[in-house]
């Protein structure tokens, strides 16, 4: 998918003459309101359409995407981001003028569109197949990755920082995504072009803070992140990988799936925007890219790089039984286990003495019993086929040990925060603990309307109002339910969407040049032109 969605934001980079540089002043003078017109048919005005796709695209991936991209990939992933971000400006442009071209007018006076018009309109009635294909790989796609995933997220989030139980997180998040999308497309556009800039500034004015008070790591940080993108060295811990192909391949990845460009979800809240151009909502929609990875997953990635957050280790409560831990037991040594079974790790002091504990596959430092840091662990870890479990000297079992380890995604991005910020005040990272609350609801809202139009094309209007119902469920089943198996299948359907709509839009690239051209031969000086 990477290859096909690179490949096409080439092309169309080319045959539409960079338009993402020669239009992006173009597009910000449509988005502040000058051609607005209320006459025009839609729903909501151009700034609400752009808040709208952004509050599904900034969102997790901004904050552990990139955290994951450094982690792997060392600091010039972030520079591959930037080109796909670049691309993705392009791609944007596309699919969201044919969307504008083809959408299509309900029953009660709304409007529709996206890829599944498009293909079907565009393309003609023997193409109908691949809009019902996109039409149920976007459905799904909003029901898992677009709800349940962003739910269980947050109830997790909120479980490991405030030990709030995850099913009063559900309850609270699902009635604050049923109060705003039963509504409909005109009430998640009034709450989506509030809580977008208010989430947005919020979050980078915090890493702004951090840089001014590292002002004189910032540009090292940048030199150290051209540089790693052509070639990359592994930190001095042993993050990054040190290969250009890691480095470029972690960075595309996240920054095309970070924008979401060619995935065909932004072009379905774009369909909505009151005009009677589409290439002015096209302009409106490149300016996504740009706000979504260009500022704010740069914000993100200075800050983990300019603090050197990104290859170190950070005090944390661990898991034993986590996923990222395992353990390597070299030596067996007497001693009693509960278990026949399991393989014992002892620790003397917070240090291994028969083996080794590594998380995220970096080795561990001095383990320790409790929170504040005071009492080494001395005790071992059994480990099963079912997980690994803690018990202390005197046999009690923890539940949690606490050590210097290195960090991953979103926690990454939160240690960051807390280092840069303690000047200030301590607790920093709890700034990146409330974005992620904002931005998952935020990304449920608007996945919300996604998921409904896709319903509507498949099953007929009628069927929007029950497929927001079952939606606010999933949303809450998603806060309490583990969701390995539906993270992964719904990464299957959001890469089935990207397909099926790169498919359409390398045949529709010729219409979407003649509508362009046709446009800008005009003149668009004045509202009235």
């Amino acid at each position: 998918m990477v290859v096909v969605l690179l490949s096409f934001g080439v092309f169309i980079t080319f045959r539409l003459g960079f338009i993402q540089i020669r239009r992006f002043g173009h597009g910000l003078k449509v988005v502040t309101g000058f051609y607005d017109d209320p006459d025009d048919d839609g729903d909501i005005n151009h700034f609400q359409a752009l808040t709208t796709a952004l509050s599904a695209t900034v969102g997790i991936g901004n904050i552990a995407g990139v955290a994951l991209a450094i982690h792997y990939g060392g600091p010039g992933a972030l520079f591959w981001m930037w080109v796909t971000a670049i691309l993705g400006m392009a791609i944007k442009f596309t699919e969201v003028t044919l969307a504008q071209e083809y959408r299509s007018q309900n029953p009660d006076g709304t409007v529709s569109g996206g890829p599944m018009y498009y293909i079907e309109r565009g393309l003609g009635p023997n193409w109908k197949w691949l809009a019902f294909a996109f039409a149920i790989s976007a459905a799904i796609c909003a029901f898992l990755t677009g709800n349940a995933v962003q739910a269980n997220t947050v109830a997790d989030v909120m479980k490991t920082d405030f030990q709030i139980p995850t099913a009063i997180t559900g309850l609270i998040t699902a009635s604050l995504v049923a109060a705003v999308i039963l509504g409909g497309i005109k009430r998640i556009g009034k709450v989506t072009s509030k809580l977008v800039p208010f989430m947005g500034i919020l979050y980078v004015a915090g890493a702004i803070i951090i840089l001014l008070l590292n002002y004189d790591a910032v540009l090292p940080s940048l030199w150290t992140i051209v540089s790693n993108a052509f070639n990359p060295q592994a930190g001095a811990l042993g993050v990054g990988s040190g290969a250009l192909i890691f480095t470029l391949s972690y960075g595309v990845q996240r920054g095309l799936f970070s924008n979401e460009a060619g995935q065909g979800s932004a072009p379905i809240a774009h369909s909505a925007a009151r005009t009677d151009e589409p290439v002015r909502e096209g302009v409106v929609a490149l300016l996504e890219p740009f706000i979504d990875t260009l500022i704010i997953c740069t914000m993100t990635g200075l800050v983990i790089v300019s603090t050197g957050s990104w290859d170190m280790q950070h005090k944390s409560a661990v898991d034993p039984s986590a996923d990222i831990v395992s353990y390597e037991v070299t030596t067996e040594m007497d001693g009693q286990k509960a278990n026949p079974d399991a393989r014992v790790l002892y620790f003397e002091n917070g240090l291994p003495e028969n083996g080794t504990m590594t998380h995220y596959s970096f080795p561990v430092d001095t383990m320790f019993a409790d929170g504040g840091y005071s009492q080494p662990f001395t005790g071992r870890v059994e480990i099963t086929e079912q997980g690994a479990m803690a018990y202390g000297e005197n046999g009690t079992q923890l539940t949690s040990l606490y050590g210097g380890v290195v960090q991953n995604g979103a926690p990454l991005t939160s240690a960051a925060f807390e280092k840069g910020l303690n000047p200030l005040f301590p607790g920093g990272g709890y700034l990146v603990t409330f974005a992620v609350l904002l931005f998952a609801i935020s990304t449920s809202i608007s996945w919300s309307y996604y998921g409904d139009r896709a319903a509507q094309y498949l099953f007929g209007f009628k069927s929007i109002f029950w497929y927001r119902l079952a939606f606010v469920g999933m949303h809450f089943l998603g806060a309490v339910a583990t969701l390995t198996v539906v993270w992964n299948f719904g990464d299957v359907m959001l890469g089935l969407m990207a397909f099926f709509n790169i498919v359409a839009l390398f045949a529709l690239s010729g219409v979407a040049y003649k509508i362009t051209k046709t446009y800008f031969s005009k003149d668009h000086e004045t509202p009235e032109s």
